[in-house]
């Protein structure tokens, strides 16, 4: 059996459901995987991070975030007022990065995944534009520290698309991808094209809750050029700025433009794509992320709803689609648990 000690950074909707799933699941993520594994540490924005060795109680830590209580106030447990001090004062064999840090710089996000590994710590995180921004440096540091760096649930949630691709295929060559990768923006496109106007989509996915109350990064293309990027970075090797991926959002899209791809077979759709000159990710690089009629033989025009898919190229394998779910706080959290075990079953066996 091998044992894992985690810190948990990021104690929101994707944090708590983790802490739910290895107080409720453990024996059972512990019997079939082959690892137990034990949460020492966590921190919040708002309480800071709190650390016992043995491993904390996490139904009483969820029980005081429900509460609105200090998630620090933890009998035996040692307190720190921010995440990166308790994690340079502190030990442990993973962390787990789920703070929502944002697009400006990706901190703190980035400071504690460098923190981790430079000191050989592996890094599993959801965390979008820390790996957006610097995903190319944080997996070349992982790699010359001899430690995993995996983001799974950064691009399509629960659905495996970064490990399928660059292990899964492994050797390939890759060439380019496309792909519909925001479900927000999705799911309205696709009740627009039935003949609903944008603003009753939009509202419809809000009452879902599907769509953020700010729904900014998903209708305006943000969120999948962050996705973009992470994918050029860990699947290509290629990091990318915010301004090499050209974007246009889905606020201008009419009930007429929905319909009449519709009329015609095929589908309006939010695209990204990514493809270089060269192999590898060499070369000159296109990408963007606009509105496009796609015919209906094209693999993403069979996207409904709240379902994403990536259209990958590379040799000699061909072309490859992935299709699945892409959002909610359960699903982010899916893919991250995955890299969680990942990681705890590739460890060397307990002496």
């Amino acid at each position: 059996m091998n044992s894992l000690r985690v810190w948990l950074v990021g104690f929101g909707a994707v944090g708590r459901w983790l802490a739910g799933v290895l107080d409720a699941q453990g024996g059972r993520i512990a019997s079939r995987y082959g690892c137990a594994i034990t949460v020492v540490g966590i921190a919040n924005a708002r309480d800071g991070f709190v650390y016992d060795e043995r491993g904390l109680d996490l139904g009483s830590v969820l029980a005081a975030a429900d509460s609105g209580r200090p998630v620090t106030e933890q009998r035996g447990a040692r307190c720190w007022p921010g995440a990166i001090e308790g994690l340079r004062a502190t030990e442990a064999d993973l962390l787990v990065e789920v703070t929502a840090s944002p697009p400006g710089d990706g901190e703190p996000g980035l400071a504690h995944m460098r923190e981790a590994l430079q000191r050989r710590i592996p890094v599993v995180t959801a965390n979008k534009w820390p790996v957006a921004l610097h995903g190319a440096e944080l997996a070349a540091l992982a790699r010359r520290r001899g430690v995993a760096f995996r983001a799974e649930s950064t691009v399509m949630s629960g659905t495996p698309v970064l490990g399928a691709l660059a292990e899964g295929m492994a050797g390939a060559v890759p060439a380019g991808l496309r792909g519909v990768l925001n479900a927000t923006a999705n799911a309205i496109l696709s009740r627009m094209a039935g003949g609903i106007g944008y603003a009753d989509a939009l509202a419809e996915a809000q009452r879902a809750g599907l769509a953020e109350p700010d729904p900014a990064a998903d209708v305006q293309g943000h969120d999948t050029v962050a996705k973009v990027m992470i994918l050029s970075a860990l699947v290509f090797g290629r990091q990318l700025s915010r301004e090499q991926v050209s974007c246009q959002g889905i606020t201008g899209v009419t009930v007429a433009e929905a319909r009449q791809a519709a009329s015609a077979g095929g589908r309006l759709r939010h695209v990204a794509t990514l493809a270089f000159a060269g192999p590898d990710g060499t070369g000159t690089v296109t990408a963007r992320v606009r509105p496009e009629a796609v015919p209906a033989s094209d693999p993403l025009a069979g996207v409904d709803g709240a379902t994403c898919a990536l259209v990958f190229q590379a040799s000699p394998v061909g072309q490859v689609t992935i299709t699945g779910p892409g959002a909610g706080p359960h699903l982010a959290g899916q893919g991250t648990l995955a890299d969680i075990i990942t990681v705890a079953r590739g460890r060397a066996p307990n002496p």
